[in-house]
């Protein structure tokens, strides 16, 4: 489980292809502190550290994990953002986030404000998921507020520290981000759909 507070921006190395697999070599600042076998939250995306070398390490995503986030969009010095799982005696910082992308976003406005950014996604809509205004959100990998919650669309408020220290800084209009939406809203969704169906 995961909290949705960056701990590290890594960047890709390299990416080689292994039949529908991809594996990515990544480098990052605490990559000399991960293990082989450790979870590790890739843009939102809950993968296993597979081997370990000098500054860096490798994830593999399959084929199912690439169709449903934008890791297949990755290219060699791309910004990658990272966070460890969360220890059990952690504070939690942000929200409740699996590490499990339920689909992508795009990137629809970037506003520079005075001291802050605002920024606009939207999303297909028609699969079921939704948020709700001053709801949580999960873009790549980010513990977020939503406003201005719209059928298809959000907007969320990026701080210069955040804005600084993860690949936020380098979000063009027209980029695919990972979303995964809130777990309790997700439950009580399904509930309400299964007695409405009923």
């Amino acid at each position: 489980m995961f909290t949705g507070i960056i701990e590290s921006l890594g960047r890709v190395k390299s990416i080689d292809k292994d039949g529908t697999n991809l594996n990515f070599r990544i480098v990052s600042n605490i990559s000399t502190n991960l293990k082989v076998d450790q979870s590790l939250n890739h843009n939102g995306v809950c993968l296993t550290v597979v081997e370990l070398f000098n500054g860096g390490h490798v994830i593999t995503a399959v084929e199912e994990t690439l169709n449903k986030s934008n890791l297949g969009t990755l290219r060699p010095g791309d910004p990658i953002n990272l966070e460890r799982c969360m220890i059990a005696n952690g504070r939690f910082d942000g929200h409740i986030v699996q590490g499990h992308v339920d689909q992508t976003g795009k990137c629809e406005e970037i506003k520079e404000l005075d001291g802050s950014w605002q920024i606009t996604f939207s999303y297909d809509d028609s699969i079921g998921n939704v948020t709700v205004e001053k709801g949580s959100i999960c873009v790549n990998g980010l513990s977020l507020t939503c406003f201005n919650s719209d059928p298809g669309a959000f907007a969320v408020a990026i701080i210069p520290y955040t804005f600084e220290n993860t690949n936020m800084k380098e979000l063009s209009i027209g980029d695919s981000v990972n979303l995964e939406f809130d777990i309790v809203g997700k439950y009580i969704q399904k509930l309400l759909g299964s007695r409405l169906r009923s």
